[in-house]
This record gives C-alpha cells, structure tokens and sequence, in this order.
C-alpha cells in the first residue's frame, strides 16, 4: 500500500489492472493497489469503504447492502471497472449517498467480437476439433469427420439490444447474412433496426422458437434472472444453439446442462457462469459446449481504455462535475 500524499483523494483499486493503467492511477490519485490479484472478502472491502475516499471495484467485488452498512463510511464513489454493475446493489449505495460509475461504450467491440467468436466455435464444433488435435487422436482428413452446422444465412436471435447487442447484429448480418431478431423492451430506433436488417419480435418466446442461435445480451437484474430457464430452452429448435456473454444468472445453469444432455438444443457457449468462478461440473463433461473465463472485454486495448474511463469519472467526481457514467 503506498503512503499516503497529501491533498489527493485516496483510492482503493482492488484488483491488478493493466500497468497504464495503474500508473496513471498512482499519479493522480493516493492509489493503494492489489499486487496479489486477489479477490478482497467483505470485511477487506468494509476496511476499505472506512479508510478510502473512494473505490474501483470490479465483478468479482460483492458490494452487498450488508457490506456497505459499513460505519463509519468513508467512501464517497464507486467507480466500477466495467460495464456491468449487479454485483453493486445500488439502492444500498444510493441510500448511503454513494455515487456509482460504470464504463460502458469502450467495450462494445470486443464483447461483440467475444460473442461471435464464441457462435462460430460451437457451431464448427472448434473446441473438439482443438482438443482432438492436442489429444493426438487425429488420424487425418475425412468427409465426415467433426461435421458442425453453418452460420451463413442462419437466423440469429438477440435478447436483447443495447450497444453490445446492435454491435453483434451488425457483425452477423453484413459479415455472415444472417437474419437477425430481436425481442427487448426499449428497441433502438426504427432507423438503426433497419441499418441492422434487424426484425423485433413481441416477445423472448418468439425469438427462441425461430433462432438458430441465441445470444444473450440483456443486463443482469432481478427481472432477468434466470430468464432462460428450462420451460424457454424447451422452445428453442433441438438444432439451435445458446450463447451467452452477458451475465452467467441469466440462465439456470442446472436446466441448460439437463437440456444439454437430453438434446434439446445442440450446444451452448459461455463466457460468464452463474456462480463464477465456480462452473457446473456436468459441463465440464460435455463435448457440445464451448467454455470460456469471462474474457468478453479481456484485450489490452479494451482493458486499458476501461481503466481509463474509470480514471476519468473519479476526476469529474473530485473536481465537483458530474461524472459522465453515473448510474447512481
């Protein structure tokens, strides 16, 4: 922990963040960092919010409303490290007087990209095919061997469409001719659903009874936990796939193994898991899965410009302007 200097706020930043990053963290703030990467416990947060003018947390910090009842609370600003925040409970912070930043916009592309990576695995069956290779088991080409299914001209189903969404829709349908469809309760403009040869649907059902891929991308709220539970991937074709980049308690992960197994849909590919970073051990088992560590965001540009957008509103917020991602 470095010591303290005085007349700059003091910041805890709790886990390692890219070394631009900290530096300019350091230099424009009493910064005490995490050279551990180690995920603080409650009561290390708690000593936090007592000791630090303010906080940058990320997803793996629980800010509950038991955690923030901390006195007496030092803390003024949490300034999340990405775009999601349901690991804050916010009215807990609203109610302590806590302002709370996110950083959105910044990583748009690469969650994008993260998810169409991720269609595009599971369809072509890329995780097998890479473990077969490492296994030594490939023998050679033939006709029949590791056959997937095409995304080209397939219909591709959004729930939801927010930055994240409209950047996967644009990716899928100029780059692979898909049909895209949508169902969220704020659509965009008519005018940028047209631009993404995007068509609404009425509801969640519909666009999982017609999609042959699924991809989630609706922010993790009371309302949207575990949205797909087993009485919707029961509407979803036994052909069609999910995929998921958003947040892992969008989806019971307990129905999604048992549709997995029963071959109700044909695949799934995750990037976030409902109780991560613990990932049900059923589907570890399964060949038709594709599984990654939450790298939806994870290149370096995107980490830095995270940080830096972070950086940004704890300086509006010290200097007394509104900082320009407030949720709360």
């Amino acid at each position: 922990m470095s010591a303290a200097r005085a007349g700059r706020p003091s910041l805890v930043v709790t886990r390692r963040l890219p070394a631009a990053v900290e530096q300019q963290l350091t230099r424009e703030f009493d910064a005490r960092l995490n050279p551990d990467d180690r995920a603080l416990s409650a009561a290390e947060l708690q000593a936090a919010l007592t000791s630090a003018d303010a906080l940058l947390p990320t997803v793996t910090d629980r800010l509950t409303a038991q955690v923030l009842q901390v006195e007496p609370l030092r803390t003024k600003i949490l300034a999340n490290f990405g775009v999601g925040f349901n690991h804050i409970d916010v009215a807990a912070a609203k109610a302590r007087g806590l302002v709370v930043t996110n950083t959105p916009d910044v990583l748009t592309d690469d969650t994008a990209d993260d998810a169409v990576m991720l269609m595009l695995m599971v369809a072509r069956r890329a995780g097998e095919g890479e473990r077969h290779v490492r296994a030594g088991a490939w023998t050679g080409w033939r006709p029949t061997h590791l056959l997937g299914t095409k995304v080209t001209g397939k219909t591709l189903g959004l729930i939801g469409i927010g930055r994240i969404g409209r950047a996967v829709a644009r990716r899928a349908h100029h780059g692979f001719g898909m049909h895209v469809i949508f169902h969220d309760p704020h659509p965009p403009s008519p005018e940028v659903v047209a631009e993404l040869g995007a068509e609404a649907k009425r509801t969640v059902e519909e666009v999982l009874r017609e999609a042959d891929f699924v991809s989630l991308h609706s922010p993790a709220t009371p309302e949207t936990h575990h949205l797909i539970d087993a009485s919707r991937l029961a509407l979803m074709k036994p052909s069609a796939f999910l995929i998921n980049t958003a947040r892992g308690d969008i989806v019971d992960e307990a129905a999604l193994v048992a549709a997995l197994k029963a071959g109700r849909i044909a695949g799934a590919a995750l990037d976030v898991f409902e109780r991560e970073p613990q990932v049900s051990p059923e589907l570890l088992t399964l060949e038709n899965v594709v599984l990654l560590p939450h790298l939806g965001s994870a290149t370096q540009e995107t980490r830095v410009a995270m940080g830096l957008r972070a950086l940004e509103n704890l300086k509006a917020f010290f200097s007394g302007a509104p900082p320009r991602d407030r949720v709360v």
